[in-house]
């Protein structure tokens, strides 16, 4: 047994109450010494996580999983979104943003650039991402076994116009769900080529998922900001951080109150990723009146109106009931 493995099981005995050190590895390139905690609170053993892997998760809400994605799948999901902005495919549902600068497409001339598309769970050849075993295999270990895929996203970040709004602000991803418990929700993000700081890799504050969901706006940036990309009003800048460069098929699995974000795509080429976000089937719905996360909801009412023409009498929860699927065991409460 090796020493992760042993410490792992004084943990869940809670046998040893100490604070000895654990050197974690969450990518093959970066080692960082943490104490462990006292309980696992945010996985579960399936068999598939190593004892090192759940405690890295444990202490920094991250872990980097290497080439988990295939060469041909990403090439696949490539040609889709190419075909998606080319306009040969009409997806339902699908919201295709673009930047609020004009960034040069790279497929149709003389339009702006397509920078993400969200909700493309309509989509059979992006939706199968969502669905590969060896991805579900890590996500049972966040969420269990019952599965449902929440958010969907193809990111496109593009080369930066100069204005900087080709960064995202840092964040936290509860802050744009009405579902709980948090513990129960986790982002797959993979990258579709080579991700580094030059184009606009993620940046992440180790450990800042024990924290609280914290109060997210626009930020304040001269040169505009995207839509409906939110930032935390306020966070330690001092806080240590990660960043995430990733080579084709590396895939980051994290939790949704780890603040995180990217930089400027500094290069003359698009970085491309694909995400998806997944919660238990017994998560249930709250209601976010009132709350911090008001401005958000208050948001995506007013946009599902538009592009879909619904009344107010569709709610928050209502837009992601209507979004999430099953991909694995049964739909319960979702």
């Amino acid at each position: 047994m090796s020493r992760a493995a042993d410490r792992l099981k004084v943990v869940l005995n809670h046998l040893d109450r100490s604070h000895g050190a654990v050197r974690a590895s969450f990518t093959s390139a970066q080692n960082v010494s943490y104490h462990h905690p006292q309980v696992l609170q945010y996985t579960s053993d399936t068999g598939v996580l190593t004892p090192e892997q759940r405690i890295a998760y444990e202490e920094n809400g991250f872990i980097l999983i290497r080439k988990l994605v295939s060469d041909q799948d990403i090439d696949r999901f490539r040609k889709e979104f190419e075909r998606i902005c080319k306009r040969e495919v009409k997806v339902p549902g699908l919201v295709v943003m673009r930047d609020v600068t004009i960034a040069k497409s790279e497929y149709v001339e003389g339009e702006k650039a397509v920078t993400k598309l969200q909700d493309y769970q309509e989509d059979l050849e992006l939706f199968r991402y969502c669905t590969l075993p060896q991805i579900l295999k890590y996500v049972e270990c966040f969420t269990g076994p019952n599965i449902m895929a929440m958010h969907t996203m193809l990111i496109n970040k593009p080369p930066d116009t100069g204005k900087k709004t080709s960064r995202h602000p840092m964040h936290q991803d509860l802050h744009y769900f009405p579902f709980r418990p948090a513990d129960r929700i986790v982002c797959s993000w993979t990258a579709m080529e080579k991700v580094h700081r030059g184009n606009g890799c993620l940046v992440v504050l180790p450990g800042s998922h024990h924290g609280t969901l914290l109060e997210h706006d626009y930020p304040e940036w001269e040169g505009g900001v995207n839509k409906m990309y939110h930032g935390v009003r306020n966070y330690d800048p001092n806080h240590p951080r990660v960043h995430l460069e990733m080579e084709k098929g590396d895939t980051v699995f994290f939790h949704p109150l780890l603040i995180h974000g990217s930089g400027m795509n500094q290069t003359d080429g698009f970085r491309k990723a694909i995400s998806c976000h997944y919660a238990s089937s017994d998560c249930y719905y709250i209601d976010v009146k009132g709350t911090t996360q008001e401005n958000i909801s208050n948001e995506v009412k007013e946009l599902a109106a538009k592009k879909y023409g619904v009344d107010d009498t569709v709610t928050f929860q209502d837009t992601w009931a209507l979004r999430g699927r099953l991909v694995q065991g049964d739909r319960a409460s979702m």
